[in-house]
């Protein structure tokens, strides 16, 4: 049988993001700014009856020392708020009784952040929900003070090593899986010195973009190779060329980590390719006369990732060019073939807007002189059919029965290998090839995870194979110019159901702070699709219904059945 393990984590709610200039909380121009442990007078036109004061403390989420000049402030109105005094206590009186918002503020401090790990939701997440009642009880909040990574940049030429730009990466969890993502990019100051602040606990890699010794009017490359450049090459902390080889920097809340890097100037040498089309004539630029428009193009390191250096086509001589240190490269070409249309304008072939994709690429190395006339011979790219089929065990009153099962799904490719050079990760979505059918344009080669999503939640994952790969456990790996096995993908519609249901003591929203309740449903049986964590609110309800997972044990799901689960919250 399949299982699914939950884990739930009690939280207080946590606060809305904003930025701050500065240690001190920042008032808009002409607003006063409160004294600590005091507020504004209370709303014009509220009985007193109807009015209650609202205190507590703040603490330091990592020590449990009170927290001075936090500030509390009731949402909805920018004039009600106070600052903790230097016990981290505050107070605001003249507050409407009833549900109430209530945001906390001070700069390098996050409330309790948001259930995702996307970087865009690394600050504070949302805020406290607190019911105000006449002589409450205190309020008790922390907030988590924020990570630092800082360090310097020199150059071996003892030059100041000014405006090197360095990009940081976090580690974060995408559909279950360790994927790394861009966190922010920054640039050194006279001094060379860097500063990646207001950073939550994590795992973090950093790299500097290649920087030539001086910078020509017009950036671009050499032509025909005969100049040769100096600069420095872009480096992983601490001193790495590939990102295979970076350190790992783990930091918990409130930490500082410093990553100093040093930079050797070296020279750089001009790399030529032409790229030919399967008829045999060179790639010229133009999509008229080719018959394909360009749709990727450069090096690649030894990881197969894109490179960071300047590379460019120049369509007077009809040839791809990179600036680049001494190494180990591929050099990749990618092309949409397709036609011009009745008005002159090039359409990318294929079949319902799936594009017949050239590719081709050459390896190569670069060992103190420039590189040129290397070619890159274009061929069709195979595209990766996938096959659906339902296991059908009982009549459903669905009017998506009648539909294709193409348009109840979508089949996704994600870059599985190590993060490229710019942060990002490369996607691919399948597109409709016909009655129960799919396909994937190819992509460049490396390893993908495939990944699905049912928009019908009568159907569910059965399984997912590529000939003798399970795609739920293994990434698919893919050679340039090779189609792996095809892929089948059986749909069932025995689904079931979960009811989570909050215990009755906690299901009351009491005064005070109202504690929120995340879910985590995590499988413990193959799976290619996510289950996002969810949020549960007393105030909202006591139960929670998760449609479409795959039957499993458990917490006990049977095929076509709702399971329930009273969840046991931690600490309570």
């Amino acid at each position: 049988m399949c299982a699914a393990v939950l884990s739930v984590v009690a939280a207080q709610t946590a606060a809305a993001q904003t930025p701050w200039l500065n240690q001190d909380v920042i008032w808009p121009a002409g607003a006063q700014e409160p004294s600590p442990a005091q507020a504004p007078l209370a709303p014009e036109n509220v009985p007193p009856a109807a009015l209650a004061a609202v205190h507590g403390v703040v603490r330091n989420g990592a020590t449990g020392q009170p927290l001075p000049r936090a500030l509390v402030r009731i949402e909805g109105n920018a004039d009600t708020g106070a600052l903790t005094d230097g016990e981290g206590r505050f107070e605001i009186p003249g507050v409407p009784v009833g549900a109430q918002t209530i945001q906390l503020r001070k700069p390098g401090f996050h409330d309790r952040p948001y259930a995702s790990e996307d970087v865009d939701y690394q600050g504070d997440g949302p805020a406290h929900n607190v019911l105000v009642a006449a002589e409450m009880p205190d309020l008790n909040f922390a907030l988590t003070p924020a990570s630092v990574i800082h360090g310097r940049v020199e150059l071996s030429t003892g030059d100041p090593a000014q405006g090197i730009t360095v990009t940081l990466l976090k580690q974060v969890i995408c559909n279950g899986r360790a994927v790394w993502a861009q966190n922010g990019v920054t640039q050194t100051n006279s001094n060379g010195a860097y500063r990646f602040a207001n950073l939550p606990g994590g795992v973090y890699a950093l790299y500097t973009q290649p920087t030539f010794e001086s910078e020509p009017a017009v950036t671009g490359v050499a032509a025909e190779g005969k100049v040769v450049r100096n600069g420095y090459a872009s480096i992983f902390y601490p001193a790495a060329r590939e990102f295979s080889d970076a350190a790992r920097i783990r930091l918990k809340a409130g930490q500082q980590a410093e990553a100093n890097l040093l930079l050797t100037l070296e020279p750089f040498y001009t790399v030529t390719v032409t790229a030919i089309l399967p008829n045999g004539k060179p790639f010229s630029g133009n999509s008229t006369s080719d018959g394909a428009e360009l749709s990727a193009f450069g090096a690649l390191d030894g990881a197969n990732r894109q490179t960071a250096y300047t590379q460019q086509f120049d369509r007077v001589t009809h040839t791809f060019q990179a600036t680049l240190p001494d190494g180990i490269y591929t050099f990749l070409v990618q092309a949409l073939l397709g036609k011009t249309n009745s008005i002159g304008q090039f359409d990318p072939g294929g079949n319902n807007g799936q594009h017949t994709l050239l590719s081709g690429l050459t390896e190569f190395s670069i060992e103190g002189h420039p590189v040129a006339n290397l070619t890159v011979p274009l061929g069709v790219t195979p595209r990766w059919p996938v096959h659906l089929r339902a296991i059908r065990t009982k009549a459903h009153d669905n009017s998506n029965l009648d539909q294709e099962l193409q348009n109840l799904l979508t089949v996704t490719a994600t870059d599985a290998g190590e993060a490229p050079a710019d942060g990002t990760s490369s996607e691919t979505r399948a597109g409709f090839a016909g009655p129960d059918l799919l396909e994937m344009n190819g992509v460049a080669p490396g390893p993908y995870w495939i990944s699905t999503q049912v928009f019908d939640n009568s159907l569910c994952v059965d399984s997912f194979t590529a000939g003798p790969i399970n795609l739920a456990r293994e990434p698919l790996n893919v050679a340039l110019g090779s189609s792996p096995p095809p892929m089948e993908l059986t749909l069932r519609d025995d689904c079931a159901k979960l009811t989570l249901e909050l215990p009755p003591a906690l299901t009351a929203f009491l005064p005070g702070d109202e504690l929120f309740y995340t879910v985590y449903v995590v499988p413990d049986f193959d799976s290619t699709t996510d289950i996002p964590p969810m949020n549960m609110h007393p105030s909202s309800g006591a139960t929670l219904t998760v449609d479409g997972p795959t039957p499993g044990q458990q917490v006990t799901l049977s095929a076509g059945t709702t399971g329930n689960l009273m969840l046991e919250v931690p600490g309570r």
